[in-house]
């Protein structure tokens, strides 16, 4: 039986939010602000983290980079009223592995907290390699040339997937179904700039870019002409 955090400071949603989860067989901690989330989340028995953005004491993004800065890998859903994509990006790179814009339905809210315990229990152990780009998948580590990339998490999981189908253009909706879900990824633009960011922090300081974008199919990974 999976074990939720949810860190929610609106009683009234999240009463609701805990009877709901526990009809569908989740065991539920609920914190109302920040402080109380940190101290919840040091006990590191939850499976996943459902995080407002907007909170008394210390705000969701805080909370996200302090669990982050510990090591805590537990997956993090955020909850946000604020759906410009830079802001959303601003949430995923500090460390949250998906958001979900206020008001939502519950049943889309089941359906990415299924899509986060799929992921935070597969077990992955490859190197993937193309030219002089290296990804761990087991540690998390990139490098370029023998250099250290850091990523954000999606950032990382974005170029995973690339990694593994190196050479073969993916569509926006392909790439948006294997980070997010299936049917209820976030705006288009969100994923533009998910990928302008991972492609300045790859292909920075190389003199042969790897990610390059094929106008109106998508994206591919690869050392061959863009």
């Amino acid at each position: 039986m999976s074990r939720l955090l949810l860190v929610e400071d609106e009683d009234r949603l999240a009463r609701s939010l805990v009877v709901g989860l526990q009809d569908e067989g989740y065991l539920v901690d609920r914190a109302g602000d920040g402080e109380e989330a940190l101290w919840l989340a040091a006990a590191g028995h939850h499976d996943a983290v459902i995080l407002d953005l907007r909170l008394p004491k210390v705000g969701g993004l805080e909370v996200c980079r302090t669990l982050r800065s510990k090591g805590t890998r537990t997956p993090i859903l955020m909850l946000t009223a604020c759906d410009a994509p830079q802001e959303v990006v601003t949430g995923l790179d500090v460390g949250a592995d998906d958001y979900l814009t206020k008001p939502f339905e519950f049943g889309v809210l089941l359906a990415r907290i299924r899509a986060l315990l799929r992921r935070g229990s597969e077990g992955k152990s490859a190197k993937l390699r193309l030219a002089d780009l290296e990804l761990d998948a087991a540690t998390h580590a990139v490098w370029r040339d023998g250099r250290e990339v850091a990523l954000s998490r999606l950032e990382f999981r974005l170029l995973e997937f690339l990694l593994l189908h190196a050479g073969a253009v993916q569509s926006k909706a392909r790439i948006t179904a294997a980070l997010w879900d299936d049917e209820i990824g976030p705006d288009s633009n969100v994923l533009e700039v998910l990928v302008s960011n991972l492609r300045r922090k790859i292909d920075r300081g190389s003199a042969r870019p790897l990610l390059h974008t094929r106008r109106g199919a998508g994206y591919v990974l690869s050392d061959g002409d863009p």
